[in-house]
């Protein structure tokens, strides 16, 4: 059985408010949780995936419609 993964839409924000919306996410789920970001600020690009490599998070990143994606596994 799959679940679907939180997902924090901060579509509209801009940095750092994305970084901080996942950080306080990613930090209530186990390790193996998943999390789907959406964003549309081009400086979440950078600053998420960095974010993430610092704390031993997987993060995967697609761009649909202009909308950031980014595939997130809790280390």
């Amino acid at each position: 059985m799959t679940t679907e993964p939180e997902t924090i839409d901060a579509r509209g924000l801009k940095c750092p408010l994305p970084v901080l919306k996942m950080e306080k996410a990613i930090a209530a789920l186990p390790r193996g949780a998943h999390l789907l970001v959406l964003a549309t600020d081009p400086m979440a690009k950078v600053d998420i995936p960095l974010f993430c490599k610092q704390k031993g998070h997987d993060c995967t990143v697609t761009t649909e419609g202009g909308v950031l994606h980014f595939a997130i596994v809790k280390g």
